[in-house]
C-alpha cells in the first residue's frame, strides 16, 4: 500500500487548497471508538484527475504516516502516490521512508474479458442467451462451451486469481470473444442478472465445505435466485465427487414447486477437468443433479434509491449513534468510526460496514451541512445492502 513516513512538517495543511495537480478538499478527525487508548487519526479528502478519495494520516511513534485509505481505493494506484507526494510537498516535511516513487513500467494489455461487478449493475445488456459457470477452475469446461456455442454469452465467476489469469490468457490465445469474467461471490452475483435470461448455470465440483456448510454455494436463497434468472426449461447443473454435498443439494432441491430435478451417476460429458479424469481412473463416483426451471419469474428493479431524505444533526449523532453491530437474519450493519470535518459546521464522515455476511461492504457516508450522501459511489443494489441502508437511515434519526 502506498505510504510515506515523515516528520518535522514546516507548514500546516490548509483546506481547500491545491498543489501539483492534487486538490485537498477537507480534513476530518476520527473519534477512534475501537482503539484504546485513542490514537489521533485523520482522513484527508483529495481529488486528482477528477477522482475523489481519502488518505489516512496518523501518528507513528514520534513521526507521522500518510497512506492510502483502504476503503476508498482508486485506479491507477499512481493517483494515490502522486497525491501523497503532493501533501508532503505542501507541508514541507522530512521524508523518512517512501514507496511512492513513479517507476517506469510497461503497460499491461487491456483485459477486455475481465469486468468489475459495477459493469453488470450499470452497463451489461445482451439479447443473447446467457450461460454462467460458477468456479470455473482451469477453465477447460468454460472454454469448450464458449467455442462450441458462439451465439451464447458466457459469464465465468471465480475468486481464485491464478485461475482467472489462466483463463484470460487462453481466451486471448484462442480468440474467444463470447466470455466475460468476474471475480465475485456467486451467491450474490445472480441479483444483477435479469429474470428469465439464463439458459444454463454450471456448478462443477464446488468446494464441499463439510466443516463450514454456511460457505456452500447451494442454499435455498441461491436456488431461488437461480430459478428467477433461468429461462423456461433452463437448467442449474451440479456436478460433484462429494456424496455428502450431493445429498445435501438433493435435499434442498426435492421440494421445489418451480422446477424438477434429474439425477445421474458417472455421466460422461463431452469435456471434463483433469481432476475429474483422475477421480474416474481411481474409480470414484461422480454425481450429477440437474434442476430444470418450469415457470417464468418477474423482473427485478435494480434502480434503488440510496439517498438520505432527512436532515442530519451531526453533532447530536456523535453523542448518540451506537457503534454496536446490528445483526439481522439476512444482513448486518456496523458503525466503525465517526469523523468531524474541521472548520465546517454539522459536517463529518461516518465509516460503516454493512450488507451481506458473505460479502460485507465498507463505505463512508459524507455529511455536509446536515445533508448525507455516500462518498465516492453508491452501494450495489443487493437485497442485503438495501435493507442495511434503510436500517442506517433509521439509526441517523435523532
Amino acid at each position: 500500500m502506498p505510504h510515506i513516513t515523515f516528520n518535522n512538517p514546516k507548514k500546516e495543511l490548509l483546506v481547500p487548497s491545491e498543489l501539483d495537480g492534487t486538490k485537498f478538499n477537507f480534513l476530518a478527525k476520527s473519534y477512534n471508538f475501537t482503539q484504546k487508548p485513542r490514537v489521533p487519526e485523520y482522513k484527508i479528502c483529495v481529488e486528482r484527475e477528477n477522482k475523489e478519495f481519502l488518505l489516512t494520516l496518523k501518528n507513528k511513534d514520534e513521526d507521522f504516516i500518510l497512506k492510502a485509505d483502504k476503503v476508498t481505493r482508486v485506479t491507477p494506484v499512481q493517483l494515490v502516490k502522486d497525491s501523497i507526494n503532493s501533501y508532503i510537498n505542501l507541508v514541507d516535511a522530512k521524508v523518512l521512508f517512501s514507496n511512492t516513487q513513479n517507476f517506469s513500467q510497461k503497460l499491461k494489455p487491456t483485459k477486455s474479458y475481465l469486468k468489475d461487478i459495477n459493469y453488470f449493475v450499470n452497463e451489461f445488456n445482451t439479447n443473447k442467451e446467457i450461460q454462467i459457470e460458477i468456479g470455473f477452475g482451469s477453465g477447460r469446461h468454460l472454454l469448450y462451451q464458449a467455442k462450441n456455442n458462439p451465439d451464447v454469452q458466457f459469464i465465468g465467476l471465480e475468486i481464485h486469481t491464478p485461475s482467472i489469469e489462466q483463463l484470460l490468457k487462453q481466451l486471448e490465445i484462442q480468440n474467444i470473444e463470447n466470455v466475460l469474467v468476474v471475480n465475485y461471490d456467486a451467491r450474490l452475483f445472480m441479483e444483477f442478472i435479469k429474470s428469465n435470461q439464463v439458459g444454463k448455470i454450471f456448478v462443477h465440483f464446488p468446494v464441499p465445505w463439510d466443516k463450514k456448510p454456511h460457505r456452500r454455494i447451494y442454499s435455498n436463497a441461491f436456488i431461488n435466485e437461480a430459478l428467477r434468472v433461468l429461462k423456461l426449461d433452463g437448467t442449474l447443473e451440479l456436478r460433484t465427487d462429494s456424496r455428502k454435498y450431493f445429498d445435501y443439494c438433493v435435499g434442498l432441491l426435492t421440494n421445489l414447486s418451480k422446477g424438477k430435478i434429474v439425477i445421474d451417476i458417472n455421466k460422461d460429458l463431452e469435456v471434463s477437468s483433469k481432476y475429474e479424469d483422475r477421480w474416474k481412473r481411481q474409480g470414484k463416483n461422480i454425481y450429477d443433479v440437474v434442476l430444470r426451471c418450469n415457470q417464468l419469474d418477474k423482473e427485478l428493479n435494480l434502480n434503488y434509491d440510496f439517498s438520505f431524505d432527512q436532515t442530519i444533526d451531526y453533532e447530536q449523532i456523535i453523542k448518540t449513534l451506537s457503534t454496536k453491530a446490528v445483526v439481522k437474519d439476512d444482513f448486518f450493519i456496523h458503525i466503525e468510526d465517526l469523523f468531524t470535518i474541521e472548520n465546517e459546521e454539522n459536517s463529518g464522515l461516518i465509516q460503516v460496514t454493512f450488507g451481506s455476511f458473505d460479502r460485507p461492504l465498507s463505505k463512508y457516508v459524507l455529511i455536509k451541512d446536515g445533508k448525507a450522501s455516500y462518498f465516492q459511489d453508491l452501494p450495489l443494489p443487493t437485497s442485503a445492502n438495501i435493507k442495511a441502508h434503510n436500517q442506517l437511515k433509521e439509526m441517523l434519526k435523532v
